[in-house]
């Protein structure tokens, strides 16, 4: 069931962040209960300058982790990802936006999380010249 609750929401990721990722070990480890593979559909992915851009597409499908920071880190996880992806609520020049998505667990079962889009700047530069990565999986590009 979608949880609405937006207070502590799971955080869908998608590129450094997952396991084995470059910022796996230095923003998320030890500060997680539980990593799970996920999907979340309507968007696909882009291929950045050392990381991927989740952009919305309607038939689109991504490939990632759910991430459920412990309750004690939540605050500290969601200032840290929103520092990272260069996310400030309501800025212009933002990077990504951070927004709440439907996600899907390998057991199908639907949650709500956080997730880190292109940002509308950059989404058009994307949509304009930018490169899908078709398998919806950064670490299968």
């Amino acid at each position: 069931m979608l949880d609405h609750d937006h207070s502590q929401l799971p955080f869908f990721v998608y590129g450094t962040l997952r396991q084995g990722g470059a910022n796996h070990a230095g923003l998320l480890r030890g500060r997680t209960k539980v990593v799970t593979f996920a999907v979340l559909s309507g968007a696909v992915l882009y291929d950045g300058p050392g990381f991927p851009y989740a952009v919305n597409a309607p038939e689109g499908r991504v490939q990632g982790e759910l991430v459920f920071p412990l309750p004690e880190f939540y605050s500290a996880v969601l200032a840290d990802l929103d520092q990272l992806e260069e996310y400030v609520p309501g800025a212009p020049d933002n990077l990504f936006e951070r927004v709440a998505r439907g996600t899907r667990t390998e057991d199908g079962e639907p949650l709500l999380a956080w997730v880190y889009l292109a940002a509308p700047l950059e989404e058009q530069r994307l949509l304009a010249a930018g490169r899908i990565i078709p398998s919806g999986d950064w670490h299968r590009r």
